[in-house]
């Protein structure tokens, strides 16, 4: 027996939509899709909406986007979840290709830049306020704290490496869970209040799950298969064209491990991917990493998408292709990074959600999960430590803290975490501040 289908054009038309519109980072894109889904289309019930949700949750990669592949998914087979995952990302993409080329054209001008000093100080603010958000939701208990202190110590202190930290917060979820099982439960996802009647829902929680939700071994197998191949023959053909050490097959096996690594969100990933580009490759430098990120803060779609960002500069400043255009070489590589960093999260729902559904609730799967969330805390204090220490004293400590990004930074945080504005408003707001300043100047 099937659920009654969901026109796929109508679908079609709210992806579309989705993309576009959804700003706000996961709980505004979230949020957004259960109020169009749950509550006025009413193509889902609650309770169905709130279990591909916690599936998702525990996957690593953008939760809002996994959830947008996974509704996809059950109402229209893989054409559904294919076609809602990537309007979830391309409208991003391309508007971040025009603003990462606006930025490096333009964004040595006095007055851009002034923009982008006030945009800073939003930023500092903005992961501050991820930091006290998801922390406030996840340290419930002495241990998790103890967890996420451990974390940023491990490296602010030593620079252990990210995937480092989230084995080892996995491990100490997994053990702890046997001994203080109630720490490490974690909880039951986003719930909702105020949903209609979950009867009326074209999928409720009385329909039976359709008959390409059905796990088998020979479907996983294909699937897993299909998705080596994604993988692996772009990045043969780049191997075999340009060698293992060019740029392009570096990013892909770079962002594809960035992407198995973003539990938490990409705040949590943030980190890992400086330590990459910024250290490691050089892709880009600290105070344009902090431009990335508020680009990428400003622009619909999930926040990993900052790696884009990242590929074009790194792109756009080492050409590609030899002496062709900075520009063609900048998207070349914003499109490719995209493509290694979002297909693990199709291959996660598209072959793992039948399997993973029947784990959900069990203590052995979450409680790793738990402590890696605990960790993330610690993990984007330091990466705000980092910020801070770059925009506070840009010129070192001897020569003094920078007092004018100070005080922004602070009255932006008093602004999201006091003043419930919202990250658009006060990103806008710190820029025409900046901007005053530099006419002033």
């Amino acid at each position: 027996m099937s659920h009654p289908a969901v026109p796929f054009r109508d679908a079609l038309r709210f992806w579309l939509k989705l993309g576009l519109l959804s700003f706000g980072g996961p709980a505004g894109q979230i949020a957004l899709m259960h109020r169009e889904l749950v509550d006025n289309k009413r193509w889902i019930s609650e309770q169905r909406f709130l279990h591909a949700l916690n599936y998702c949750m525990l996957l690593p990669g953008p939760e809002a986007q996994q959830l947008a592949t996974y509704l996809g998914w059950l109402m229209h087979r893989t054409r559904g979840g294919v076609v809602a995952g990537v309007l979830f990302v391309l409208p991003s993409l391309l508007i971040l290709i025009a603003l990462s080329w606006l930025y490096m054209v333009f964004g040595q001008l006095p007055l851009v830049a002034g923009a982008f000093a006030g945009i800073k100080a939003a930023v500092l603010a903005i992961v501050l306020q991820a930091a006290w958000r998801i922390g406030s939701r996840t340290l419930k208990h002495p241990l998790l704290w103890g967890i996420a202190a451990a974390a940023l110590l491990a490296l602010a202190l030593f620079a252990l490496p990210f995937p480092a930290i989230v084995l080892l917060a996995g491990m100490a979820g997994w053990l702890g869970a046997r001994r203080w099982p109630q720490v490490f439960a974690g909880g039951k996802g986003h719930a909702a209040s105020g949903a209609p009647d979950d009867s009326q829902a074209l999928i409720n929680d009385h329909t039976p799950p359709p008959p390409h939700a059905t796990y088998s071994h020979g479907k996983l197998l294909r699937l897993i298969l299909s998705g080596a191949l994604l993988w692996g023959l772009p990045m043969l053909l780049a191997v075999s064209l340009a060698g293992s050490q060019h740029t392009l097959p570096q990013m892909g096996w770079f962002f594809t491990k960035a992407a198995l690594l973003t539990f938490g969100g990409a705040y949590a990933v943030l980190p890992y991917v400086y330590q990459g580009a910024v250290t490691h490759f050089g892709w880009l430098s600290p105070g344009q990493m902090m431009d990335g990120l508020a680009l990428g803060e400003t622009t619909p779609g999930p926040l990993i998408m900052v790696v884009a960002f990242v590929a074009f500069v790194g792109g756009y400043g080492a050409p590609l292709f030899g002496a062709g255009s900075a520009s063609i070489s900048g998207i070349v590589a914003a499109s490719w990074v995209t493509w290694y960093t979002f297909l693990p999260s199709f291959l996660f729902i598209l072959a793992g959600a039948p399997l993973v559904e029947h784990t959900r609730g069990k203590l052995g799967f979450t409680a790793p999960l738990t402590a890696i969330t605990a960790a993330v805390v610690g993990v984007i204090v330091n990466l705000a430590l980092f910020f801070g220490r770059h925009l506070l004293w840009p010129h070192g400590l001897a020569a003094g803290i920078d007092w004018f990004a100070a005080l922004l930074a602070a009255a932006s945080l008093w602004a999201l975490v006091k003043g419930g504005r919202g990250v658009i408003p006060v990103i806008a707001a710190c820029a025409g501040i900046g901007l005053l300043r530099a006419l002033l100047a």
